[in-house]
């Protein structure tokens, strides 16, 4: 079991989110397009997973376990495809949200099979989807491990209840990096962010709905169920602390070359990045914010009409054994949505890999778990009104 992988993903997260996208979303979903919404009724196509064999699965870039010495060779999927039979078309397709919606869209509105049976996009996008019924329910009583293991601060959003239609691959923390030895202190709020010493050398992210819900929790609100006035309060501050110059600039995944090269000494960032960070610089710090911290998930859906759902389920089911989700954390080193995969990463006999269950960015500690809120999904008619705000501030 690998330790760490060798090169981290940051393009999961790091592309801009142009108003574009969000915008023809808006018009489809909220703007009385009938022929987007796909009822219960038509979304299960023929399952030939009895007789064939196989599953298609879409993913991001670098998003699984890898052999060290061969990038080719998937280990966890590899087994799962010999102790199953099951063989997987493994695409890492998947760069950005708005552009794989782009890819996809046509065929599931049209009624038509995209050719994926599993796709994994992030949280904030599956709301869309489940929204237009492009996806379909999956059958529990097939998927032991999830119900049993699956991490009950994900088990419930608001934009799919029960987790019926989705099922978190990895998950994250949206909060506070900076250098420590640098700030010269700790930060341990929000609010911190705009000290005068730290003026002009503090960046938030870029993308709407990456950086909202941590402002709206240093404001003191609940963002499971966040209303406009936080939004544009939330966005009141932001302009000021730009015409003030408190703010550097607005990043995607670049907030890593800045705060590595000391040009950025605190800024809003991803838990899975840092880890990485600290390897090679012990002074960088994640912080959650002692008003909390978005916690996010990129989860696995069934397109509809797929032909191989049995077999996906199958598939979902396997990542969510605990042996199984422990080798797959060690290697992504994100926040692990099975947190009995701790228990099996502390037995380890190789002294890096037990490190890495005592690793509150893997797996949040108690005092971590209840400050981590799940933010309430953007809705169709919000986004193009928010999306045009915030990117007018961000300079998109």
């Amino acid at each position: 079991m690998p330790v760490n992988r060798k090169t981290s993903p940051l393009s999961r997260r790091s592309l801009l989110r142009a108003l574009g996208g969000g915008a023809a979303l808006g018009a489809l979903a909220g703007c009385g397009v009938p022929a987007a919404y796909v009822g219960p009724g038509d979304r299960a196509g023929a399952d030939i997973s009895a007789t064939d064999k196989r599953l298609t699965w879409a993913n991001w870039p670098l998003y699984i376990d890898t052999d060290d010495d061969d990038t080719t060779s998937r280990p966890t999927l590899e087994a799962f495809e010999k102790h199953t039979g099951i063989s997987v078309d493994y695409i890492e397709e998947i760069n950005d949200n708005d552009e794989f919606f782009g890819k996809i869209s046509p065929s599931l509105m049209n009624h038509q099979r995209t050719g994926r049976d599993l796709v994994v996009i992030s949280d904030w996008m599956c709301a869309r989807f489940v929204r237009l019924g492009w996806v379909q329910e999956m059958d529990r009583a097939k998927q032991p491990n999830v119900t049993k293991y699956l991490d009950p601060l994900l088990s419930s959003p608001a934009f799919d209840p029960g987790r019926k239609s989705s099922v978190p691959w990895q998950s994250g923390i949206t909060g506070i990096a900076y250098n420590r030895r640098k700030v010269g202190r700790e930060i341990k709020h929000v609010s911190d962010l705009w000290a005068d010493d730290l003026k002009g050398r503090v960046t938030l992210l870029s993308g709407l709905d990456e950086a909202f819900a941590l402002l709206m929790q240093g404001n003191g609100v609940d963002i499971t169920k966040w209303r406009a006035d936080d939004f544009h309060r939330v966005c009141d501050q932001v302009e000021k602390h730009v015409s003030t110059g408190r703010i550097r600039r607005f990043t995607g995944n670049d907030y890593i070359k800045d705060l590595s090269s000391g040009d950025v000494l605190a800024c809003q960032a991803y838990s899975g990045d840092v880890i990485q960070l600290q390897a090679d610089d012990p002074d960088i710090r994640f912080v959650v914010p002692e008003e909390g911290a978005e916690l996010w998930a990129e989860s696995l859906m069934i397109p509809n009409l797929a032909r191989h759902k049995a077999n996906a389920e199958k598939l979902i089911d396997y990542y969510y054994e605990p042996e199984v989700a422990a080798e797959l954390a060690a290697w992504v080193n994100y926040v692990c949505p099975v947190p009995a995969a701790q228990d099996v990463l502390a037995s380890s006999k190789d002294k890096d890999t037990a490190a890495l269950a005592e690793d509150p960015l893997i797996f949040p500690d108690a005092t971590m778990r209840k400050r981590l809120a799940i933010a309430r999904d953007i809705t169709s008619t919000e986004r193009t009104e928010f999306a045009k705000r915030w990117n007018a501030i961000a300079g998109l």
